[in-house]
């Protein structure tokens, strides 16, 4: 069953994340704005796509707003285009550091948005012309696993505490729910997350909980 689309409408915020994507890192967007003003989203998706193919080096205010675009976007698909390019220019643990920011502290659907980008987050660094600024822009040497045990922890726990539809859709496919992925001192909070999973009246989290746990 495919992740189903958010049931609160971020739209707005999310095409301000797009035009300022468009705005800081200077995006030649050459087809006419959308009636609100704000740029065409998939005019700047592309835009963004083909300046990563041909190189680019990104100004340092450019990851803030790749991540704001990431988090912000509905489509749990299309968000990878704004999080490949922080990812590769900025390095993995400032990009998954910045979603567990996001997963604790923002809003709920931004929540969501940090869990449906995080999946893209454990991509292999695939744009090696596409850096950041300035000398402190160098990544350090990447880790794939780094901050997984604080996301497979924090994540658990903001599934458990968080009602809200979207968070828990989110987050789910990314739990892990078998007592050997944690320490022992949260293994009763794997039953619990199975529990609520199950019991829910929302038909997309019990049948995705049978996929990951099993009977």
């Amino acid at each position: 069953m495919a992740l189903p689309g958010p049931d609160e409408d971020g739209t707005a915020g999310f095409l301000r994340s797009v035009a300022d994507v468009v705005r800081v890192i200077g995006l030649d967007v050459d087809s006419a704005p959308a009636p609100d003003g704000y740029p065409q989203v998939q005019g700047a998706r592309r835009a963004l796509r083909e300046l990563c193919r041909e190189g680019v080096v990104l100004p340092a205010g450019a990851f803030d707003v790749l991540v704001a675009a990431a988090v912000r976007d509905p489509n749990p698909s299309f968000n990878r285009g704004f999080v490949e390019p922080a990812l590769n220019a900025f390095g993995r643990r400032r990009l998954r550091a910045a979603l567990l920011d996001v997963l604790t502290t923002g809003p709920d659907p931004e929540r969501a948005g940090a869990a449906r980008a995080w999946y893209w987050s454990a991509l292999p660094l695939r744009m090696p012309t596409v850096v950041a600024e300035g000398p402190a822009g160098a990544p350090e040497p990447d880790d794939p696993c780094v901050l997984a045990r604080e996301w497979n922890e924090l994540a658990l726990r903001e599934f458990l505490r968080n009602e809200h539809l979207d968070v828990r859709r989110c987050i789910l496919p990314l739990l892990r729910l078998r007592h050997s992925s944690y320490p022992p001192e949260l293994h009763a909070l794997v039953d619990q997350a199975v529990a609520v999973a199950r019991n829910h009246p929302d038909e997309y989290l019990r049948h995705r909980v049978e996929i990951q746990a099993g009977s």
